[in-house]
């Protein structure tokens, strides 16, 4: 299954908000308050939700997912927690978290167009794990620059978590730490889409 690039204030309408994928807000509509209750949801689609809802955060395919959860699953401590932490030190996401791009989406252009260093090399893989003491800067041009200071200038972040550290005149981010689970911005039940994914990795 390919990447989602459909209406995004679809999903945030039935997931809930995704700060990954957009950083916009759909306008409120009151007929939702008039609509009848919706039936019980079922354990199956309580589980799809919560897996719907990392992968349209993260930005992820199906199978790029699935990929994470056997990662995770082979690791050693929480399978739910080593996913999220798998997640979290992606690239694409660590540039989020540093404000230097608005989405994820727009990590992933960034990464994608060479813009982005990591420890002095340029790399253009989004999914790239980032490690501590990994440095992550601007290439040292006018329009990389210029397109982190425009996300600088346009979207508030939340408080920087403590594994990441942000230089904003140097264009650089500094990777401190795996992160904490406390710090992920998500709410989700990652144990529901460990339970989800549990038949296929078992295969």
């Amino acid at each position: 299954m390919s990447r989602y690039r459909g209406p995004r204030f679809k999903k945030i309408r039935r997931l809930g908000a995704l700060p990954g994928l957009t950083n916009k807000r759909p306008i409120a509509e009151t007929r939702l308050q008039n609509q009848p209750r919706s039936r019980k949801k079922s354990q199956y689609c309580i589980r799809l939700e919560e897996k719907q809802k990392l992968r349209f955060h993260y930005g992820l395919t199906e199978r790029q997912l699935l990929k994470y959860v056997r990662i995770a699953g082979k690791a050693k401590g929480s399978t739910g927690q080593v996913l999220l932490q798998l997640l979290e030190m992606r690239l694409d996401n660590i540039l989020f978290r540093l404000g230097m791009a608005s989405t994820i989406p727009g990590a992933r252009q960034l990464v994608n167009h060479r813009h982005i260093l990591v420890n002095g090399r340029i790399v253009d893989i989004p999914s790239y794990r980032c490690k501590p003491r990994d440095i992550i800067t601007a290439r040292d041009e006018q329009k990389s620059r210029a397109l982190i200071q425009n996300s600088f200038d346009s979207y508030h972040h939340e408080k920087l978590p403590n594994h990441l550290t942000l230089y904003p005149f140097q264009y650089k981010g500094l990777v401190n730490q795996i992160i904490d689970s406390k710090w992920i911005g998500l709410k989700i039940n990652e144990l529901l889409v460990v339970e989800y994914y549990s038949r296929q990795i078992k295969t």
